[in-house]
């Protein structure tokens, strides 16, 4: 599973990016927000990869920062959700935006954007409002922080992640001080129960 990539921009376009990692020249689709801040052609880039597995494809999506990746993973879990249309959700508005959006049960902002029609954007408001509520108040520092850390060590662990989520939440909401070893010790402890 690729998580991340580091290389030289080879191409650019405005919905994918060809980077040269030694040698290797990686296809990766990325929402405007993300395109925008790639350098040009001939220059390094740093991307946080999803990769998505289908049974005639692997897959690419590239994010700049750590929130628009939060962000596509939530999007395509919501049900009807594939990675072109969260790809197209993230390019139509800026992520702090459509946070708001959704946090704020804004379903015009939502519709606003090319794709997303009524029911879609319902159950993007149903599906993910208290997920980006929680994201958005889980620590000033966003989704790069201590909850977004303990997440990604369990998931990398193997559990599933909104197992993981809820086991972090119960972890950081009891007496584990702030202590990153303590509070993942924790939530094994849930997860294993």
């Amino acid at each position: 599973m690729i998580a991340r990539l580091r290389g030289t921009v080879l191409e650019k376009h405005p919905t994918r990016v060809v980077v040269d990692v030694g040698g290797v020249g990686y296809d990766v689709q990325v929402p405007l927000s993300s395109f925008s801040s790639i350098g040009e052609p001939g220059t390094t880039a740093t991307l946080r990869v999803h990769t998505h597995v289908r049974e005639d494809a692997i897959q690419l999506f590239g994010f700049g920062s750590a929130l628009e990746l939060t962000l596509f993973e939530r999007l395509i879990g919501v049900s009807g959700i594939g990675p072109k249309l969260a790809l197209a959700v993230l390019s139509g508005s800026s992520p702090t935006e459509l946070v708001q959006a959704v946090t704020g049960n804004d379903l015009g902002r939502l519709t606003a954007i090319p794709g997303v029609g009524k029911k879609t954007a319902e159950r993007i408001v149903l599906e993910l409002k208290d997920k980006l509520a929680a994201l958005s108040t889980a620590d000033s520092g966003g989704p790069s922080g201590p909850r977004e850390d303990l997440v990604s060590a369990l998931v990398n662990l193997g559990y599933h992640r909104p197992a993981a989520e809820k086991a972090v939440d119960r972890a950081l909401a009891g007496e584990s001080g702030g202590n990153f070893e303590d509070a993942l010790r924790s939530a094994l402890r849930t997860l294993v129960r």
